[in-house]
């Protein structure tokens, strides 16, 4: 990783850890734990993992009290409870494709705080995924779960906030680590969540699967997003995550037999296709006030 330039290195860190959070929607489906109890487990492992890494890497986490910390960190908490939320009430592909409505906010809003020009190419880009989306899960998307579908749209613009105040902390601190806000972030959302928790019985294999979504899926996930927005806008941070729509149904199918239509599969080239593109363009380098 030491030789890979940084603007690279920044799309690799964001496209493992949308590997990553794209698992979530199997495991949540099979689980047959609560939302709130799902959220609960998973986000105290996941600060436990962020805690434990920094530690065997000679850091510790500096915790500030800044209205933009509190700000990131209840919108992290929400991002995390409501997508859960709303897996649980409508279907899988309308929460991932409602929460991936952030990238349409990020355009106009990150040129908006960081005081530069609307890119055509951001725009084009992100329009592009979600008309690839809209084809990937033409067959899936459902009227039905309005409340469901709601959450998982709140979601986005939670997310939309999180990446760009995240982004603002690097900036205005280049020397900071804001990976103390994901940490608050996942306690806050054990707090929330701890008044539907109990009663609760759990067994082995539901333990595993928390275990896993705790460490990989949001631990070491986001991780990776804080390290990778390091070195590339906030915009295009979220425009290539948009893989974790792509690689979502992949695991669906790897666990439970779900084959793609043809459709998805155009859908997922789209996706695919426009992301690698954006990247090759070298878009990030002109980011220059977000780099």
């Amino acid at each position: 990783m030491l030789r890979i330039p940084e603007q690279r290195k920044g799309l690799v860190y964001i496209i493992i850890a949308a590997l990553l959070w794209s698992s979530s929607g199997l495991f949540i489906k099979i689980l047959t734990l609560t939302a709130f109890q799902i959220s609960f487990f998973r986000s105290l492992v996941a600060a436990c993992t962020i805690v434990i890494i920094l530690r065997c890497r000679g850091r510790k986490p500096e915790f500030h009290l800044r209205w933009t910390d509190a700000v990131c960190t209840l919108c992290y908490a929400l991002t995390v409870i409501l997508f859960v939320i709303a897996t649980k009430l409508t279907t899988a592909a309308n929460a991932i494709f409602l929460q991936f409505t952030a990238p349409i906010y990020l355009v106009f809003l990150e040129p908006w705080v960081f005081k530069r020009a609307l890119r055509s190419m951001d725009l084009f880009a992100v329009l592009s995924c979600m008309g690839g989306m809209a084809l990937f899960f033409g067959g899936h998307l459902e009227r039905g779960g309005l409340i469901g579908n709601l959450l998982a749209i709140l979601s986005g613009m939670c997310l939309a906030t999180f990446s760009i105040i995240l982004k603002w902390k690097r900036v205005a601190n280049p020397f900071e680590d804001p990976i103390s806000a994901i940490i608050l972030g996942n306690v806050t959302v054990g707090l929330l969540c701890l008044p539907f928790v109990f009663p609760v019985s759990v067994t082995l294999g539901q333990t595993i699967s928390l275990l896993y979504l705790g460490v990989f899926q949001l631990g070491i996930s986001f991780m990776l997003f804080t390290a990778g927005q390091r070195y590339i806008s906030a915009t295009a941070a979220a425009i290539t995550s948009m893989l974790e729509a792509v690689f979502n149904p992949v695991w669906v199918f790897l666990g439970m037999g779900e084959q793609p239509s043809p459709f998805a599969m155009v859908g997922a080239g789209v996706v695919m296709g426009v992301i690698l593109w954006y990247n090759l363009r070298g878009t990030q380098s002109s980011a220059s006030p977000c780099s």
